[in-house]
């Protein structure tokens, strides 16, 4: 699919992966980072090598072109995220807000945690917000590169919604 960018491609927006899986999911998140224009934070350890073949398959010739940045762990990535000055939305089967009722920021970091196991409870706790995407009733959860791109991608249209209207006379 090819497109014609109306946007600017430096948002300031992050996506966070905490110690992912499955690298054919970082890739595919890596190479969508890359076109619509936000940064990567992996948060090691993951469970694969990221010289891995399906990582670099599945992010084709974008993964070069990704912002990603990698934190030896969530202690690394934690103390980088308060000097920065960041929020943290997490996204997780546990949380009671829709993801399509939340109002992001452009400093947001949407963190997304495992795909066996989400995150545990002292980074859920560290977070600033909770949010989950509604599923239908005795599903469990959806694939992480698809939650990312449901959730990147609102969150995108709504600061992209709220810079065109800011720019109007």
């Amino acid at each position: 699919m090819t497109g014609v960018s109306r946007y600017p491609l430096h948002m300031d927006l992050r996506v966070a992966l905490y110690q992912p899986d499955i690298p054919g999911n970082t890739g595919t998140i890596l190479r969508m980072a890359a076109c619509l224009g936000f940064a990567v934070d992996l948060i090691e350890p993951a469970g694969f090598d990221v010289s891995d073949r399906s990582l670099k398959r599945s992010g084709m010739d974008y993964l070069a072109q990704a912002a990603l940045t990698r934190h030896a762990d969530w202690h690394h990535f934690e103390d980088w995220r308060k000097q920065a000055g960041r929020r943290i939305v997490l996204l997780s089967t546990k949380a009671a807000i829709p993801y399509t009722d939340y109002r992001f920021q452009a400093n947001d970091i949407l963190l997304f945690g495992r795909e066996s196991s989400g995150v545990p409870d002292a980074v859920h706790n560290s977070a600033d917000a909770r949010l989950l995407i509604p599923m239908v009733s005795g599903t469990r959860s959806l694939n992480l590169a698809v939650s990312v791109a449901m959730t990147a991608g609102e969150a995108l249209r709504q600061m992209r919604s709220e810079s065109d209207s800011s720019s109007r006379p």
